[in-house]
Parts: structure tokens; C-alpha cells; sequence
């Protein structure tokens, strides 16, 4: 899962950015309104946490630009504000929840979770599925009946990122914008590299489950060999 975190105080971004990556998620950071719309605007974020009170731009209008251009990314606004009617604008302008700081660890990433797997084909609570294959989200272990390998973070964030959408083709670009960042130095043989070792251990969990090349376009999961 790929998380932006859009927040002016560089100490309290710093924090959330280690308890994220300490949780294996991958993050991106904004401390200004309008560069964190930018990056909003990409779409290719999973949950976005935002603060209110934000330089440039403050957070109610870059949630309410973002609606507008009907970006749906869960979004989670954390603030010092706590009156109600701060509560309400956000949550009547599109925002998915509402935490104040200072704020609980395990009820922030238990409230990500929960954002998380609004937009995802879970089978259960700590798992996705496609065809025969599972992966684990808190072992990171992909899975096929009896056999099961450890994959790397990149390995499954992009595995990840394919269960959720499916036999749908992703573009190289779309890999390296939601696995490496937008502005990412990433190249293309980046994404081979990684498409090559998943395609690896999928073979070895004897999985039928293959990674399909589509020429000049993209890759896709494909059931069947």
C-alpha cells in the first residue's frame, strides 16, 4: 500500500513517515497544500493522510479539489482541530475519517487499514486472492496450496497491486508511479527486473498463475498456463 502524507510540521511528517515505513508501507511526503494536490491528483496513492492547516493551500480545499476531479482516494484528515464544525466540513467535503493530534499509533494504523481495504478484493481481513494463489498482507508470503514464498517489499507491493486489479493491464509507467513515486529516478528495466523474480517464485509455489507481457503496453495476471 502506497500512502501521501500531506503535513507542514516536518517533525510530525517525519513521525508518521517512520511508523509507516515501519509497517511496510510505502510513503510519500508534501509539507504545502499545493504540492500535496499535486500528488494527490496523480491517483496513485491508496490512502492519503492529510492536515488542515497547511501553507499554500489548506487541507479542506485540496480535498474539495480533489472530489471535484473525482479523485476517490480514501482520505484521512489529522489535525489539531477538534470543534465539531471542522469535523463536519471535512467529512461533508469527502473526507473518509477524522483523527486528532496528538494521536494513537495503533488507532491511526488501524484506521489506514480500514481505508485500505475499502478499494481492495480482500478475502479476508489480512489477505488477497486471484485465481490459486494468496498473499499474506501482514507475512508477505504469496502463497499457492501448499507451497508459499517470502516476497521482497517491491516484490509485494506490485503483487499486490495486481491481485487488486485483477486480469486488469498496468503500464509500466503506472508501476513505476505507484511503486517507486511519481518522481521517481525508476527506469523501465526496474520494473523487469522485479516482473522477472515474481514470475520466478510463482513458478516455483507452482502456481498457474502467470505474469503476461502485453507488448507495448503493459503487463497483466493471466489464470492458466
Amino acid at each position: 500500500m502506497r500512502i501521501l502524507i500531506i503535513e507542514d510540521e516536518e517533525a510530525i511528517a517525519a513521525a508518521l513517515q517512520n511508523i509507516m515505513q515501519k509497517n511496510k508501507y510505502l510513503t510519500d511526503v508534501c509539507y504545502d497544500g499545493v504540492s500535496g494536490l499535486d500528488s494527490a491528483m496523480t491517483a496513485i496513492y491508496d490512502v492519503i493522510i492529510l492536515d488542515i492547516n497547511l501553507p499554500k493551500m489548506n487541507g479542506f480545499d485540496v480535498l474539495r479539489t480533489m472530489r471535484i476531479n473525482r479523485i476517490a482516494t480514501p482520505v484521512l484528515l489529522l489535525t489539531a482541530k477538534d470543534e465539531i464544525a471542522d469535523k463536519v466540513t471535512g467529512l461533508d467535503i469527502g473526507a473518509d475519517d477524522y483523527m486528532t493530534k496528538p494521536f494513537s499509533t495503533e488507532e491511526l494504523l488501524a484506521r489506514i487499514r480500514s481505508l485500505g481495504r475499502r478499494s481492495t478484493n480482500t478475502v479476508c481481513e489480512n489477505a488477497l486472492s486471484f485465481h490459486d494463489i494468496s498473499l499474506n498482507l501482514s507475512t508477505y508470503e504469496l502463497t499457492c496450496r501448499t507451497e508459499s514464498m517470502k516476497l521482497g517489499l517491491k516484490e509485494f507491493c506490485i503483487m499486490e497491486l495486481f491481485i487488486k486489479n485483477g486480469s486488469a493491464v498496468i503500464s509500466k509507467e503506472q508501476l513505476i508511479e505507484k511503486i517507486w513515486g511519481y518522481d521517481s529516478n525508476a527506469e523501465y528495466n526496474n520494473v523487469e527486473v522485479y516482473i522477472s523474480f515474481i514470475r520466478k517464485k510463482l513458478l516455483h509455489i507452482g502456481s498457474e498463475v502467470t505474469i503476461k507481457t502485453v507488448r507495448g503496453v503493459g503487463y497483466c495476471l493471466s489464470a492458466g498456463k
